[in-house]
């Protein structure tokens, strides 16, 4: 569960980063970027020492800091970090929900210790801001691997060009092997839709945005849901009955959003029209799921689509348990793979 405790207060006072914010000095060794930056194992110990993300930013080597965009929580910018093309991050206050806002900056690092192909990178991450740098209305600063200027969403309805059947194929692949491993490590994104799912140059999806994560018990398969995590919960189109009905959170929810963004990807069409309210009941009380009827998307109606079909209802079915892993996800995947 993200913490709202200060980072001062989590950190041993021989490595708190706060102690000097002119110089912003760090006790973290610098690794070349293409790893991390890592906190020598030689003189720290147990997870300060296996922790892959430095807590200073260096102020003084940001530089060319340029807009990308905003949103609930946050603004985005890419910059130039030692030399590299980075995202930077700043968590802003919430004035209607403080602890929400605090909340979000914390759950965006329930996978800063996260290394894989398909998801974002964190590189340092700090509450700490030097006079001058503008940022009296951040919780938090947190500095990621830029990406690039695409995501799924603009891809799907910003783009022209076609999105093929082994494209689709492989964007819902790449995000079920990121949740796989997220998975793995106990983290819970929460919050899968196409708007979270970054594109790389090099067309590889990588899952951002972790703000409504949590990590769950490592000593169980679920955890329950806190009333008083006002974050928890993702885009209501995309979001599992489970979580609605406030009932025991585990990644089966992630294999619920992860559903509807496949649909997404097959047919280029949001999940639902109408209001917010009937939208969210119908799912829980209806089982309202988007259509894959052969009338209304032709793609469904093959050999394969109905293949697609069968997987996407156990992907979005009521009960978690019903829904597959994101390890058997990926095997489903491989058998439906387009033949080349």
């Amino acid at each position: 569960m993200p913490s709202p405790i200060p980072v001062t207060r989590l950190l041993p006072k021989d490595i708190n980063p706060f102690l000097d914010i002119g110089t912003c000095s760090s006790p973290l060794a610098k690794y070349s970027f293409g790893t991390s930056l890592q906190v020598p194992v030689q003189r720290f110990h147990g997870k300060v020492a296996s922790r892959l993300w430095s807590t200073v930013i260096h102020w003084k080597e940001l530089i060319s800091v340029q807009p990308v965009g905003s949103g609930g929580f946050g603004s985005v910018y890419k910059a130039e970090y030692f030399g590299e093309t980075v995202a930077l991050k700043k968590v802003k206050k919430c004035t209607k929900n403080k602890l929400a806002s605090r909340q979000s900056f914390w759950a965006e690092l329930n996978a800063g210790h996260l290394r894989h192909r398909n998801i974002v990178r964190v590189i340092a991450a700090t509450t700490c801001v030097p006079p001058g740098f503008g940022d009296e209305g951040s919780i938090g600063t947190i500095l990621m691997e830029f990406v690039g200027d695409r995501n799924l969403h603009q891809i799907l309805y910003a783009c022209v060009e076609p999105l093929g059947e082994d494209k689709w194929h492989k964007y819902a692949t790449d995000i079920a092997h990121g949740l796989r491993f997220i998975h793995s490590h106990s983290v819970v994104h929460l919050d899968i839709k196409p708007a979270n799912v970054l594109v790389s140059r090099e067309d590889v999806c990588k899952i951002a945005d972790f703000g409504c994560s949590l990590k769950l018990d490592y000593k169980c398969e679920f955890s329950a849901i806190s009333p008083h995590l006002s974050h928890v919960g993702g885009t209501y189109t995309h979001r599992a009955p489970e979580l609605l009905k406030g009932e025991e959170l585990t990644p089966k929810a992630d294999i619920f959003s992860f559903g509807i963004t496949w649909w997404q990807l097959i047919t280029r069409e949001q999940p639902y029209t109408g209001d917010r309210q009937h939208v969210l009941y119908a799912v829980v009380a209806h089982n309202l799921r988007p259509s894959v009827r052969d009338q209304d998307h032709p793609v469904f109606g093959s050999e394969q689509g109905r293949q697609v079909r069968t997987l996407l209802g156990r992907c979005w079915s009521g009960e978690g348990l019903c829904r597959p892993s994101a390890q058997e996800l990926l095997l489903h995947l491989e058998q439906l793979r387009p033949q080349t």
